[in-house]
């Protein structure tokens, strides 16, 4: 099969059309993040009693975190399917449909009865409904950051790039933000019985002016030029495995650190500040909030810098920046002080930036398009459940044995298995 050039000439773009396509390119990922942090939030704050009842508070909330990470199994499904028709009919339908599947299991949570109500099908259909999350999701943030990258003018791929990363911190603000706002206007109980409903209700608004941009688009040139060329495979997910088996390997150990980091310093961090440490939850999502803010500074200063010196040598800051965090989560955590503790988030949700940021245009410019969207989708996905699912489910029992120092063991070895990623793909 003969491999396309992965840059097509492209007619002059407006400013119009820019904006549309990067507005596009964020607001899939800002819907994407704010469904997983509001279920990741309520996981962590209400759905342990209201769907997984237990004696013990420690297995209710594992039974939460392993629902939480049954999107993440999902997830590669979702990658290979919408994978295959975003190289074999275009990016723009198959981003539509991810981003209806997505959001329309998100607002159907807002409904589910409890399991007092229901018996066993509440927890059955919650799980059901965290399946049809993760299959949207494996199909998002590959073809939004496609959306991105291939329209962008030469040399600005890893700036373009960034505007799906960004999508982190804004749904991140926007889903916490909301549990805050719920937190100061509901008391204890009328949350617990009905106002967790609500941020799950709010995702429709956001998906509909998901779909109302996208549906303005055009198809990226890069896939057309593959398509003029004949050169898309008729099974994207077996020439992927076939031909860019090492790069698929390097770039799911990539996406480890930027997963890892994330859901620690966040899910894991907001259950076990409020339990274990005694904080409140008003002010330690207020510090989250501000914590994220380094997250948004990261990624732009990483993906700024990688158009200039390279997205490599950036991701190598941020798994660096990872093992670090690592290794300070035990005595700053721990410490007792939420200022402390708001240093270590800060800390760690920068180097954040740098783990995740540049992937936006790193993980494109491993494949060639006629694979590109179902590489980027499985690399992106299968790192995902070895950083992200895996992640709080390991945090709450290690911490159940030798604190958040054992804790920090997991960001180590993450940011240490990204950094082998890296050294992979050198000897190309």
């Amino acid at each position: 099969m003969t491999t396309a050039p992965a840059r097509a000439d492209r007619a002059p773009t407006t400013a119009a059309s820019t904006q549309r396509i990067l507005l596009a390119s964020l607001i899939g990922t800002s819907v994407e993040f704010y469904d997983f942090y509001i279920y990741a939030t309520a996981a962590a704050l209400v759905f342990g009693p209201l769907f997984f009842p237990a004696e013990d508070p420690g297995v209710q909330l594992l039974a939460s975190y392993a629902s939480f990470g049954l999107a993440f199994l999902a997830r590669p499904l979702g990658a290979a399917v919408f994978g295959h028709f975003g190289d074999r009919l275009g990016r723009k339908s198959t981003l539509v449909a991810s981003l209806m599947l997505m959001g329309g299991s998100t607002v159907a949570i807002a409904f589910l009865p409890s399991y007092a109500q229901i018996g066993w099908v509440a927890p059955l259909l919650l799980c059901i409904l965290r399946f049809g999350q993760g299959l949207g999701l494996g199909g998002e943030w590959g073809g939004a950051s496609l959306l991105a990258v291939e329209n962008a003018p030469k040399g600005h791929e890893n700036r373009w790039g960034m505007f799906p990363p960004l999508g982190a911190p804004i749904g991140f603000i926007a889903a916490n933000g909301f549990f805050l706002i719920l937190g100061a206007l509901l008391s204890d109980q009328q949350f617990r019985d009905w106002g967790w409903r609500l941020p799950f209700l709010a995702s429709s608004v956001l998906v509909g002016l998901g779909l109302w941009v996208r549906l303005k688009l055009t198809e990226t040139p890069a896939f057309r030029e593959a398509a003029a060329h004949n050169a898309l495979p008729r099974v994207p997910i077996a020439h992927l495995f076939g031909s860019h088996l090492r790069a698929t390997i390097a770039g799911t150990t990539g996406v480890v650190a930027c997963f890892a980091l994330f859901y620690l310093t966040t899910a894991f961090a907001l259950s076990y500040g409020t339990t274990t440490l005694g904080y409140g939850r008003q002010a330690f999502l207020g510090v989250e909030i501000g914590a994220i803010l380094f997250l948004a500074l990261g990624v732009i200063v990483a993906c700024t810098l990688a158009d200039r010196t390279g997205a490599t040598r950036m991701l190598r800051w941020g798994f660096v920046g990872c093992v670090l965090s690592g290794m300070l989560m035990g005595p700053m955590l721990g410490s007792g002080a939420l200022w402390i503790v708001f240093v270590w988030l800060a800390a760690s949700l920068f180097a954040m930036g740098f783990a995740y940021g540049p992937l936006g245009g790193w993980l494109p410019s491993l494949f060639e398009p006629g694979v590109r969207y179902t590489g980027v989708s499985i690399t992106f996905n299968l790192g995902g459940i070895i950083g992200g699912a895996l992640a709080p489910i390991a945090a709450q029992a290690l911490a159940g044995h030798g604190g958040p120092s054992l804790v920090g063991v997991y960001l180590v070895a993450a940011g240490v298995l990204s950094l082998g990623g890296l050294t992979l793909l050198k000897t190309r």
